[in-house]
């Protein structure tokens, strides 16, 4: 394996991390920003009412997008695999 084999593997690497990280992390921005809004138009700063939601948005995303993020770590492991036969 030569260098540039070893950072092709690892630049897929981190765009599998973070195409698999980003439903979570949007789902999370999106309830973040929401209770932001709600909590400056009610003038309510109660600090559970920030992590609940964004806890169970969290769960409810990442329950829903499980296959696409799979699909995508399958795909990384595939890739990953077929350069073995080759020497990388």
């Amino acid at each position: 394996m030569n260098p540039a084999d070893a950072l092709d593997i690892g630049q897929a690497a981190i765009w599998t991390v973070v195409i698999a990280a980003s439903p979570g992390v949007i789902a999370a921005m999106l309830v973040g920003i929401l209770i932001a809004l709600l909590q400056a138009l009610t003038q309510v700063q109660e600090i559970t009412l920030t992590f609940v939601p964004k806890i169970i948005a969290i769960l409810v995303v990442l329950a829903f997008s499980a296959p696409f993020v799979g699909a995508v770590i399958f795909s990384f492991a595939e890739q990953t695999y077929a350069r073995i036969p080759n020497g990388f």
